[in-house]
């Protein structure tokens, strides 16, 4: 019978693939045959499954990474690894934490070292020479050679399960064109991070963090963004960029608008973009290729794998100077084609999660689900994380669909991460998405108590401001009259008071607000969906009540690249591969709409200056937040603060309405969307409030006579 074959599935069971009457016929005892050492184990039948499986039981432990083979009489079938890889006697027996993997190199020599235990033979395929790697305990195949290889290209041949095949180095710190092959890399010999001129932005705690997320090839590549090198690393690296009617763009916009961190969409190795042709196709960046090596697609020289490299620490460097902190998109939840990944070739079915049933795990949606639960897998993750925060001196790691990977890996990220001198933002999706493992495992919002380390992106805040994200008429707070006002004291509080509703996360600081990320409807092109009729300028004020919201919250506020001149994608909802016009920021459209982006930096400034809009416990919220009585569709809230105290309001209607304030006295209107009432002085305890108007009102604390400086907010935008 063709195709016949054993797998062991435990130490003590085979799962024979074949003709079973043919083989339960035979007059012979099933033996193991190990040609390497010639020895015999007999085994005996255990079950019959069907026609064409039989199970065997074994009592000694077979080898892993040999030639066995099953001898049934005249049949002599292989044996190969099968589930017993994603066993923990697997992982206990073969699991290598220590050895460092990948292609180590200097001026004098390379140690390569990879981790195969069930391979039965590992090969260095450099400079069209084949040199055999040594095996050595717990898995781990290794070659030394002498010279200086620096910018070679390099990849293993690996037998396993008898198929031998060429793969590259998941370690590759950089590749060839494509991905062709991995690179040797002497990393002392790129571009160095360290020393003060190169030190990350001081910033003393992570609840004063404004993230703003950026796609590297959207932030330039618009014909009128003033930028030399469109769509690359290097492109935000050039400062004082202007459009022809000398409006900033790129870097220098993004530090005249205050945020503090940039979040930069996947940039490293992916798949779908022609490195040497780019212009031909376009991709987010979540069908990850290789994690350790740039995206070649977005250096000036994507033929020099050395460049790519250089380029992003540049990028980053860059942004460093100008005080922003940068945050690393990374997708650890899955590969882009699981057969054709490195991982599954060199250790197949260990990688990747399955169920009980040994079908696929598929929760992120797109056909496999990386298992960061095993110690290898996990260790990769974790090697990867240190390499970009020693090498690259990042400042934190967005994980694509958290939810996916499991606690003890996360909180093994976070303890690496307070290693730095600075603190690193560890943020993430906390979805609780269909994968292979338990309720408990998962690092979810829901679990937030075990990972108060980790930030949460609160999708009950966004569909709470602007609708259901998966019902494109459904409305929110904004858009909807008030909808839901009654959740707008829970979300203002950082989602953690019990009065206020049901907790979305453990503790304040780990609440991400958003209305608007790469994902789904922009927030401009959903209200042209949810509101069809009503006015460009009544749509224009329901976006900034939304923006506004997201800045004036407890947690830490999150806005979308181009959120704050009411950016569009021309209504395509999910553009990971659409073209460049569509998901490029339009730096024309920032020319019209000035008066928005003052605005958002008016409240980044606000929230900025005043420690009451970002207080860091809950203890902190119940004694300074305090929700206000108002008319019934508008939402007020107070904050005592130190030196000033604050009200908040937001009208999502087209009625005005009167408030009364929290006290009488003299109040100042700190921001607005309403232009001809900013900075003017309330005296008494009533005001108005206009349709669709969010008010900050600002009420010294310091004596009589020394009000707070009338312009702090005015001067932002200069």
């Amino acid at each position: 019978m063709k195709n016949q074959v054993a797998w062991i599935d435990n130490i003590h069971e085979l799962s024979v693939i074949g003709d079973v009457k043919k083989l339960l016929g035979q007059n012979h005892y099933p033996t193991i045959y190990w040609e390497a050492k010639e020895i015999y184990i007999q085994t005996k039948v255990e079950q019959v499954i069907d026609e064409k499986m039989i199970k065997i039981r074994f009592h000694e432990e077979l080898p892993m990474g040999e030639n066995l083979y099953l001898h049934w009489g005249d049949t002599k079938i292989p044996i190969f690894p099968g589930s017993i890889v994603r066993t923990n006697w697997f992982d206990e027996k073969y699991a290598n934490l220590d050895t460092e993997l990948g292609a180590i190199c200097d001026r004098l020599q390379t140690t390569f070292s990879v981790w195969a235990p069930t391979a039965v033979s590992v090969d260095l395929i450099l400079n069209d020479q084949i040199y055999p790697l040594k095996k050595h305990e717990r898995g781990i195949w290794k070659f030394l050679i002498e010279g200086d290889w620096h910018g070679y290209p390099y990849e293993f041949q690996i037998t396993v399960n008898g198929q031998t095949r060429c793969v590259n180095d998941p370690y590759a710190k950089s590749m060839l064109p494509n991905s062709e092959k991995g690179i040797i890399v002497d990393l002392s010999r790129t571009k160095q991070l360290s020393g003060e001129t190169n030190s990350r932005p001081k910033m003393e705690h992570l609840q004063d963090s404004i993230i703003y997320e950026l796609h590297v090839r959207d932030a330039t590549i618009h014909k009128d963004s003033g930028v030399k090198s469109k769509g690359k690393f290097i492109g935000l690296t050039e400062k004082n960029t202007k459009t022809e009617n000398n409006f900033t763009t790129a870097l220098s916009y993004i530090k005249e608008l205050g945020v503090t961190h940039v979040q930069l969409l996947p940039i490293n190795d992916f798949a779908r973009v022609d490195e040497l042709h780019p212009d031909g196709s376009y991709n987010w960046g979540y069908d990850p290729l290789y994690f350790q090596a740039p995206e070649g697609s977005y250096s000036i020289f994507p033929e020099d794998p050395i460049a790519r490299i250089n380029e992003c620490k540049l990028m980053i460097e860059t942004f460093h100077q100008e005080d922003l902190s940068v945050i690393l998109d990374v997708v650890y939840n899955h590969v882009f084609i699981m057969e054709e990944s490195t991982f599954e070739k060199m250790v197949p079915g260990y990688y990747f999660r399955y169920h009980p049933d040994r079908t696929l795990s598929n929760g992120t949606g797109v056909g496999n689900d990386f298992a960061s639960e095993r110690k290898m897998a996990r260790k990769f993750i974790l090697d990867t994380v240190d390499f970009w925060l020693r090498e690259y001196q990042v400042d934190g790691f967005r994980f694509d669909l958290l939810g996916s990977l499991d606690i003890d890996t996360m909180t093994q990220i976070a303890e690496r991460c307070k290693k730095e001198s600075t603190p690193i933002m560890l943020l993430g999706e906390g979805w609780d998405l269909p994968t292979a493992l338990t309720t408990h495992q998962k690092a979810t919002n829901t679990n937030s108590h075990m990972l108060k380390d980790i930030h949460f992106f609160n999708d009950f805040f966004r569909d709470t401001i602007k609708g259901s994200l998966f019902h494109h008429d459904d409305t929110g707070f904004i858009n909807g009259d008030g909808h839901f006002k009654e959740r707008l004291p829970h979300l203002l509080s950082g989602c953690v008071l019990e009065e206020f509703g049901i907790p979305f996360v453990s503790e304040v600081s780990q609440t991400i607000n958003y209305v608007e990320c790469h994902d789904n409807h922009t927030l401009w092109d959903r209200l042209l969906l949810t509101n069809p009729r009503a006015t460009e300028l009544d749509r224009k004020k329901m976006h900034q009540l939304a923006t506004g919201l997201t800045l004036l919250s407890q947690g830490v506020p999150f806005l979308h690249a181009g959120q704050e001149w009411y950016r569009t994608k021309q209504g395509v909802e999910n553009s990971y591969i659409a073209k460049d016009e569509i998901n490029q920021l339009d730096w024309g459209k920032r020319e019209l709409e000035t008066e928005n982006i003052r605005f958002v930096k008016q409240l980044i400034s606000l929230r900025k200056k005043y420690e009451v809009f970002r207080l860091k416990t809950k203890n902190e919220i119940r004694r300074r937040f305090y929700v206000l009585e108002t008319p019934k569709p508008v939402i007020g809230i107070t904050l005592l603060g130190d030196e000033a105290d604050f009200s908040v309001y937001a009208n999502p209607t087209k009625k005005s309405y009167t408030l009364q304030l929290p006290s009488p006295g003299q109040w100042k209107i700190a921001v607005t969307n309403i232009k001809k009432k900013e900075y003017s002085l309330i005296i008494g305890e009533y005001a108005s409030i206009d349709p669709y108007e969010l008010m900050v009102v600002q009420k010294s604390r310091k004596k009589i006579g020394r009000m707070v400086e009338a312009n702090f907010i005015g001067n932002a935008e200069k």
